[in-house]
């Protein structure tokens, strides 16, 4: 199934979204950066228009950090990465071996810890 491009939060406006904007309201800042890898409920994203034209209230600051178009699309770089990452988490656990009794026989049995 093909995911869909995400549109531009603005009311009315159906650009495809390429910024995300979140606000950090204990200091005052908005901020505008690449369009973010999932959607989140406390943030909002914009077309690049809504990304450029973005005001924030009196006495706050906007951070904005630059849209790079081509880092909208997955690169070669993030697949490869995400399939290590994947590669890595597929890989059997080797499970330690347990300490040898130690010497001194007390009884025949023995604590052996519980793996996960």
């Amino acid at each position: 199934m093909r995911q869909q491009a995400r549109r531009c939060s603005r009311s009315g406006c159906a650009n495809a979204a390429v910024a995300t904007l979140t606000y950090v309201y204990a200091d005052s800042t908005a901020v505008v950066g690449p369009l973010a890898s999932f959607s989140e409920p406390h943030s909002y994203d914009l077309c690049e228009a809504h990304g450029h034209r973005l005001t924030a209230p009196r006495g706050w600051e906007v951070v904005r950090h630059e849209v790079d178009p081509d880092a909208i699309l997955p690169s070669t770089d993030d697949l490869l990465a995400l399939a290590d990452a994947v590669r890595e988490a597929a890989r059997p656990t080797v499970r330690p071996e347990p300490p040898p009794p130690a010497s001194g026989r007390r009884g025949h049995l023995r604590a052996v810890p519980v793996l996960p």
